[in-house]
């Protein structure tokens, strides 16, 4: 019984890989143009959701590490090896699933940056276009008025 893990060994090992599947999943999901900044908005409320739990499912990492660790000092080599072997694949997924967060949301962030600055120049671009509009439509000076038709000249 010494090489066996405790029972919270299993319920917790089983409780990360259940949640790191969750989360691989909603990482997985294809990413598309969003032109709306709302929906980027909550895209990204739900990206930094998903790192506070990875941050709260950290201690149950820890645990597993430690408890494999306890357990390799009083185990066989090859119990000890096979307990070792589980937690460096567990690492590895974490390590690639926190890496592939941090990168989704640095990317949804210079996008919601892209389409404010976008979205911004959209704005001015429609009021210049409003106030173009309003002079085009203005009378046009007489044809013996030089002095109104360089004014008018300057201004376009």
């Amino acid at each position: 019984f010494d090489s066996l893990p405790p029972a919270h060994y299993k319920e917790t090992m089983n409780t990360i890989l259940v949640w790191m599947q969750q989360s691989e999943t909603k990482l997985s999901m294809p990413q598309v143009a969003i032109a709306e900044y709302e929906i980027m908005e909550q895209r990204l409320r739900e990206f930094k959701a998903l790192q506070n739990s990875l941050q709260e499912q950290q201690k149950g990492l820890t645990y597993l590490s430690t408890t494999v660790e306890e357990l390799s000092r009083r185990a066989p080599a090859e119990v000890s090896q096979s307990y070792r072997s589980e937690v460096e694949v567990v690492l590895g997924r974490w390590k690639k699933l926190s890496a592939q967060l941090a990168e989704h949301c640095q990317k949804l962030e210079e996008r919601i940056t892209k389409l404010q600055r976008f979205q911004n120049d959209i704005r001015t671009l429609k009021k210049w276009m409003a106030e173009v509009d309003v002079f085009l439509k203005e009378e046009w000076p007489a044809l013996g008025d030089s002095e109104a038709l360089e004014k008018q000249l300057e201004q376009c």
